[in-house]
């Protein structure tokens, strides 16, 4: 079990960088895959993002309908009109809770573990989990959601 240091802080640069679109699920891929996992269930969160372990690769794991799922090249294709607002935390935001506005549906198409492209539609939390993490990848933070200026 190779726990890896999560990234905090809002003004982090890994935390601020946009990810990299992952070519090929590789054999170092994966592995940096199943550190991730370990490191989520040690810190005792329901998903993360690569950039919170200090990769800048577009990667990350959701929990969604009961099953932790890795999620490679991850995009958000459709979001419903209806949204929702609900208090989030972050491994990398220690201490830190923001009521965010988002959309109770979205499709999310990505590359499975094998490299098979997979399509989901979900919805309620298994929907926020997805946004929260595809944020990550996109640089966007919980606190980016404070001000309305800035919101994303």
């Amino acid at each position: 079990m190779a726990a890896l240091t999560i990234q905090t802080g809002a003004d982090n640069p890994i935390l601020r960088k946009k990810t990299e679109l992952i070519p090929k699920v590789t054999k170092d891929i994966l592995k940096m895959l199943k550190d991730m996992k370990d490191t989520m269930k040690e810190e005792g969160g329901i998903g993360i993002a690569a950039p919170q372990v200090g990769y800048s690769l577009r990667m990350c794991w959701s929990t969604f309908n009961g099953k932790c799922t890795a999620m490679i090249n991850p995009e958000i294709t459709w979001k419903g009109k209806e949204t929702d607002i609900v208090e989030e935390g972050c491994l990398s935001l220690p201490g830190i809770d923001v009521k965010v506005e988002r959309p109770t549906e979205i499709t999310v198409r990505y590359l499975d573990i094998k490299g098979n492209e997979q399509e989901r539609k979900l919805n309620g939390y298994d929907a926020r989990v997805i946004q929260h993490e595809v944020d990550h990848l996109d640089n966007v933070l919980i606190v980016d959601y404070q001000n309305p200026l800035t919101q994303p």
